[in-house]
């Protein structure tokens, strides 16, 4: 199997829906792809999510009354459990075809108000967030950039260009692959004292608008240079993680 076609796998895996011929062939090529790991990885993370929130919506007992009184007035009957009149029904198919659309537009269509830019550092923090719960912060650790940047050959499609700047107070731990916005991107870390800082890495063709912000309490810088873009995020100030930004910049 090809990537695309483990992809449309990955969802009946996570709900146990596969046959186990096919469960063996993509556990086999989630251990050769770090891009489809990390789609699955994504996938078991937001499944997770979703489970802690009540997202759940019961209709209380008074819409119910309140619609059935509406529907037994429009029909004439005094119990409106019985069959509804034909002239009537096309209120219910109107109701149940009115839920279904509003289900399907929720589910497909980002809610309004939310940019691509705004959805993407989402993506960037959750990533972030996740890589310290879960404890996979790092695929290849080592503070030598020559062992870290050979380890991403074959992996992605560009060269991430690794430095040490353990000088300057950011001494590298390593590195891992990320997947971003529907591509593999290198997630490179840094230490500062006790924080730990994801540079995300991928060619700035596809670069987010140079920004420094803070999202849900942690700190975001982007920039780009020598043709790749650079987005860092970490839970110190600004001020400290621009002298990191600075430092990749040179």
């Amino acid at each position: 199997m090809n990537c695309a076609e483990i992809r449309l796998l990955l969802h009946a895996h996570a709900d146990s829906e596969l046959d186990a011929a096919n469960s063996l062939e993509l556990e086999r090529h989630l251990k050769t792809c770090a891009a489809c790991a990390a789609e699955n990885k994504s996938l078991h993370a937001l499944r997770a999510t979703l489970r802690k929130g009540d997202l759940n919506f019961r209709a209380p007992d008074s819409l119910k009354k309140d619609l059935r009184q509406f529907v037994g007035d429009l029909s004439g009957e005094k119990n409106p459990r019985k069959e509804f009149d034909p002239q009537w029904q096309w209120l219910w198919k109107f109701l149940a075809f009115g839920a279904t659309a509003f289900a399907l537009l929720a589910v497909f269509l980002r809610p309004l108000g939310i940019s691509e830019h705004n959805q993407m550092l989402d993506q960037i923090v959750a990533s972030h967030v996740r890589s310290l719960q879960v404890e996979h912060l790092t695929d290849v650790v080592s503070s030598d950039q020559h062992t870290v940047k050979p380890w991403f050959d074959g992996k992605l499609d560009f060269a991430p260009d690794v430095k040490d700047f353990a000088a300057q107070g950011f001494p590298l731990v390593g590195g891992r692959l990320d997947y971003l916005d529907g591509r593999a991107v290198a997630a490179l870390v840094y230490r500062h004292n006790k924080h730990f800082i994801n540079v995300f890495v991928w060619p700035a063709a596809d670069a987010l608008k140079p920004a420094t912000e803070m999202r849900r309490g942690y700190a975001i810088i982007n920039c780009a240079t020598n043709g790749l873009h650079y987005c860092l995020v970490s839970d110190m100030n600004l001020t400290d993680l621009g002298e990191l930004a600075g430092c990749l910049g040179r």
